[in-house]
């Protein structure tokens, strides 16, 4: 199993010199990956409801200057030399398809192979208005086109494309990804939607476990979950085992509560050995990744937070 952590895209750790001492001495440290949020622009009025709050309240701190994602990533493959990149997640419509398959495409080349694309279809409204992207009543359809029309840049010589919302023909997209057929798509998301969506087009489904309306904060739920998608896998033809599973942690440890709401242990509460022998079981349910929201209000405080668990955590796996 591989072990992920948030990279700072926003606020005072993002600034250059912090969020460089950090990705350096995590890789150093021997995690597996960094995750990059996305957003363009955070509009000043937001009705749209934040999907990973009880009260649908897009997070204060989150409204701090950001980094553009995939500049942030690019960046980060020139200061390591192992550790991937993945996009946590890339809202697809906010990008023109055939530029962001070609921008994808060199993070990849240049990284020698270390891209993640974890995608959304995107829950602010506001923002898509902003920086005019496609409708946003549209996302859904518009984000499997583009995934579709990445595909056929990254792995044909001569790509060609109609669709309602993106057509090419006579172009050339070069070079292509280093990672063959193309780097691995990690569907965001827990709606019916995002599973139908990762049954069809992901190579693993990337959630998040906090989402009030779909929660998947215990095993029990997460497990159904994995099940319906494996059902919706089958049904597409996708044979056992093409689609494989990464989970995003943003609650653990002492202060998560001890029970999720249906009753059952809530997943990674607890002690070092209890949220070890969470990771044990999803790592038997095929969780092949994990990434964790490590707490600090500075450089040192996260760094601390993540050797931590290194010493306290992962020797119980």
């Amino acid at each position: 199993m591989q072990i992920g952590f948030n990279a700072p895209t926003a606020g005072p750790m993002s600034a250059t010199d912090q969020m460089v001492r950090l990705v350096v001495e995590a890789e150093a440290m021997g995690f597996d990956y960094a995750t990059f949020s996305d957003h363009v622009v955070i509009p000043t009025d937001i009705t749209a409801k934040y999907p990973y709050s009880s009260s649908g309240e897009f997070p204060a701190g989150a409204r701090a200057e950001r980094h553009e994602q995939l500049i942030q990533m690019a960046f980060v493959a020139g200061k390591t030399r192992r550790l991937r990149l993945v996009s946590s997640v890339m809202v697809v419509p906010h990008r023109p398809a055939v530029l962001t398959a070609k921008m994808l495409s060199s993070i990849d080349v240049l990284s020698g192979g270390r891209l993640v694309l974890g995608i959304g279809a995107g829950w602010l409204k506001e923002e898509f208005e902003a920086i005019d992207a496609p409708d946003f009543a549209a996302r859904g359809t518009v984000t499997d086109e583009y995934l579709l029309a990445f595909k056929e840049l990254w792995t044909n010589p001569r790509p060609r494309f109609a669709g309602r919302h993106v057509r090419f023909d006579n172009i050339l997209l070069d070079p292509k990804p280093v990672q063959k057929p193309h780097p691995p798509i990690w569907v965001g998301g827990e709606s019916g939607p995002a599973l139908r969506r990762t049954a069809r087009l992901g190579d693993a489904w990337y959630p998040i476990g906090t989402n009030p309306a779909n929660p998947l904060d215990s095993v029990k739920r997460f497990a159904t979950q994995v099940a319906r998608l494996r059902a919706l896998g089958a049904k597409e033809g996708r044979p056992a085992g093409a689609v494989g599973l990464a989970l995003r942690v943003t609650v653990f440890g002492e202060g998560a509560p001890a029970k999720a709401d249906d009753g059952e242990r809530q997943l990674f509460s607890g002690q070092p050995a209890e949220i070890a022998a969470d990771i044990r079981t999803l790592r038997d349910l095929g969780v092949g990744h994990l990434d964790f929201g490590f707490a600090g209000g500075s450089v040192d405080e996260m760094l601390g937070e993540m050797q931590r668990f290194r010493r306290e955590v992962l020797p119980k796996i």
